[in-house]
């Protein structure tokens, strides 16, 4: 099989190989079939020497510090640089329409680089909210085998208030019209994260307890909101992304 790659963008270590196995493992992955590379650290180029998202199964874009539609002057180098890399990705991707699947960070991507509107509007604090499928989402090849509402954890500072041209909305939840669309037949972005679990979040809450997702000092009490919370689904799509794309 060609091995999945992991785009990731998470600058701390323990963050960043938690999310990498998180993927993994709801993949059904063993380590060799994904391979992860941290953008934040080196460049794509150098990680991979010509890349071509062709040449693996799928693309999976993990989340990450960034927020794609700050404005350029308030973006780090490193940051520019990423989303530079990753543009040109997403443009080799959709045109083939390669497989692609886009955690919380890829709605920023793809929402901006393909001509839909991504902003603070819909921003939702960290916690467990309801995913509902539209008519089109029950259908579609991903998501065909989900509950047609489910449970799943977002935390995201920006999102999509109009989708690109010619994309198909997916799914919804009460505050963020927009939690997953698909671009083609093969490229899909979420803004829950799917990967995410009890465990997965609470770190990713303490790790993240001063980057402005919630007051710090109210950490213990995020934590205490999504311990007990029944978040079991999201993970099948990383499982049927890897079914599907798997060659």
């Amino acid at each position: 099989m060609r091995p999945f790659v992991l785009l990731a963008t998470r600058a701390d270590d323990a963050v960043a190989d938690a999310e990498y196995e998180a993927f993994r493992r709801y993949g059904g992955l063993e380590p060799g079939e994904l391979v992860r590379v941290r953008l934040e650290e080196t460049p794509l180029e150098d990680a991979l020497p010509g890349f071509d998202p062709a040449d693996h199964s799928g693309v999976i874009i993990g989340g990450g510090p960034f927020n794609a539609s700050d404005p350029p002057e308030q973006k780090s180098a490193v940051q520019l640089r990423v989303e530079a890399e990753l543009g040109r990705v997403l443009d080799d991707v959709v045109a083939r329409d390669l497989p692609l699947l886009g955690a919380c960070y890829g709605v920023g991507l793809l929402g901006t680089r393909f001509g839909g509107v991504v902003d603070g509007t819909y921003a939702e604090p960290i916690g467990a909210v309801p995913v509902t499928l539209t008519d089109a989402g029950r259908a579609d090849q991903l998501l065909e085998r989900l509950p047609p509402t489910f449970d799943a954890f977002v935390g995201h500072k920006e999102a999509c208030t109009e989708l690109p041209a010619g994309a198909v909305l997916l799914a919804s939840s009460p505050a963020c019209p927009v939690q997953l669309f698909r671009l083609g037949r093969n490229v899909y972005a979420t803004q829950f994260h799917p990967e995410l679990d009890v465990p997965g979040i609470v770190e990713r809450i303490r790790a993240y307890q001063y980057d402005g997702y919630y007051p710090p000092a109210e950490v213990d009490a995020v934590v205490a909101s999504v311990e007990g919370q029944d978040v079991t689904v999201p993970g099948r799509i990383v499982a049927r992304f890897v079914e599907l794309f798997a060659r």
